[in-house]
């Protein structure tokens, strides 16, 4: 056999198994891609139940009013005695977070139960700024963080690292399109799966 023979098996041999692997890969995400998807979902989501805190901040950005409503049950519950509505303005003259007391309040929830925090912010990192400066001019020593389950993760850190003297305990309201971590079953949920991943890769990277 010459030599160009033998070069020429070789590479034969080498694409077969670069084949043979792709081909397994490709097998091993079929049969696994529920798994792998809800992985994808789950690096997303850290909150764990509440406990007791001075105070529980709702974070804006829902519009259906499940945050508020999750803000309203944990004081109902007497984990924490007040809400801190996060809202910026600019949503047809009215800020979020009137908005925000307006729905609890016709839930039946007494409006003496919430505070309206109202700031400019285009950032979680923005509102994490202004929300962390009500809660140290209030003397605020440990807190409820309530967002939504697919923004824990993220928000969870970007408070924590801009007030590492705090406690904050981070607790998930729920959505209904992230289905449970099953979010790619909703056109909605893989939307916000999307947005919030390059969401999370861009504060990874500081931009």
């Amino acid at each position: 056999m010459t030599a160009r023979r033998k070069r020429e098996l070789g590479r034969l041999s080498r694409l077969s198994v670069i084949g043979l692997v792709v081909l397994a890969l490709g097998v091993a995400a079929f049969v696994f891609s529920k798994q792998i998807l809800l992985g994808l979902g789950a690096v997303l989501v850290n909150a764990g139940p509440p406990e007791k805190a001075d105070i529980v901040v709702v974070l804006g950005g829902d519009w259906v009013g499940n945050r508020i409503l999750k803000g309203a049950e944990l004081v109902s519950a007497g984990y924490v005695p007040r809400v801190l509505v996060s809202g910026v303005g600019g949503l047809y003259g009215h800020h979020e977070s009137d908005l925000a007391i307006d729905f609890a309040a016709s839930k039946g929830y007494p409006r003496d139960e919430f505070v309206a925090l109202q700031y400019p912010a285009l950032s979680t990192l923005d509102e994490a700024r202004a929300v962390i400066r009500e809660l140290h001019s209030r003397g605020v020593h440990r807190y409820l963080l309530v967002t939504s389950e697919f923004h824990t993760a993220r928000a969870g850190r970007i408070f924590r690292r801009e007030a590492r003297d705090m406690d904050v305990h981070v607790v998930a309201a729920a959505t209904p399109v992230w289905g449970n971590g099953a979010w790619w079953k909703d056109r909605e949920g893989r939307k916000i799966w999307l947005n919030e991943f390059m969401k999370t890769v861009a504060d990874f990277l500081g931009i």
